[in-house]
């Protein structure tokens, strides 16, 4: 076998973890992501045959069974998983009815998964019907998406209008729009369900007053769209209590998407007081 800690997806989901933590989306234990990996991946590093333990659900994921994830721990710190993989993630396979989870590989020090995981596994439900080679889910707190919670409507038009209007690639990176909620208590299945339904609409979801879900085919995928609308939250809030004398127009944000090859949100254009 070879040594699991020089396979690609664990050196992929350190650098992702640690640069999140870096650019202060993911304070204390905060955030969490999840990454399908198919048999053929994990099985030159693990005897996927052995499994350590497994660990209750919580609901049923038989959608999902057989399905490999690699999760980041619960109560686990984004800056300490690139020097200590083993202890804050895990490797797990959805068992065979759906409602445990098989510990192949981590949570070394006897923990589990995210608390937010049946929420990421309802998501990938999600986006796996809408796009079968979705493999991310990824939670996480960025400063100015979230400080634009406070003062923006939570309205998934207005919502993502503005971030359309605050730089030229939004429309490209996420012409699908921006999903939103209003808070709701976390950790429960009731926000898991919420968030998958918007996820069948959305790659990216707002959780009001708490942070941002993405989903990706890749970890860099997932992290480009959070980071583009956090770039985007950022010149807003930079810019928000100024004079707006400059905008990008809606023709020529239509524009932008007929340039570039993407089907944008139509619907999404234009303020709701035109209507």
């Amino acid at each position: 076998m070879k040594n699991i800690l020089d396979a690609p997806f664990i050196r992929q989901m350190c650098a992702t973890t640690g640069n999140m933590y870096r650019l202060g989306w993911d304070e204390r234990n905060g955030g969490n992501i999840s990454l399908l990996l198919d048999e053929c991946e994990v099985s030159p590093y693990l005897d996927i045959r052995h499994i350590l333990r497994t660990i209750p659900l919580g609901f049923d994921a038989s959608g999902l069974a057989g399905k490999f994830f690699l999760v980041t721990g619960t109560g686990k710190y984004f800056k300490n998983v690139e020097h200590d993989p083993a202890n804050n993630l895990g490797l797990l396979r959805i068992s065979n009815d759906g409602k445990k989870a098989e510990l192949l590989w981590g949570y070394s020090d006897g923990g589990k998964f995210t608390s937010e995981f049946p929420a990421h596994l309802m998501s990938h439900r999600a986006r796996l019907a809408v796009d079968p080679q979705n493999r991310v889910i990824m939670h996480t707190h960025p400063t100015y998406t979230l400080a634009m919670n406070y003062v923006h409507p939570l309205e998934e038009r207005s919502f993502t209008h503005t971030l359309w209007q605050m730089c030229t690639e939004c429309i490209v990176v996420f012409p699908d729009g921006v999903g939103v909620l209003p808070w709701m208590l976390c950790g429960t299945t009731s926000i898991g369900e919420a968030t998958a339904k918007k996820m069948a609409e959305f790659r990216l979801v707002i959780w009001g007053m708490h942070g941002i879900y993405g989903a990706g085919r890749t970890l860099d995928e997932a992290f480009g769209l959070i980071e583009t609308v956090e770039k985007a939250a950022q010149v807003y809030m930079l810019t928000a209590h100024l004079p707006r004398i400059n905008t990008i127009r809606d023709e020529e944000l239509i524009a932008l998407a007929e340039h570039f090859g993407v089907t944008c949100r139509r619907d999404f254009l234009g303020s709701p007081e035109q209507d």
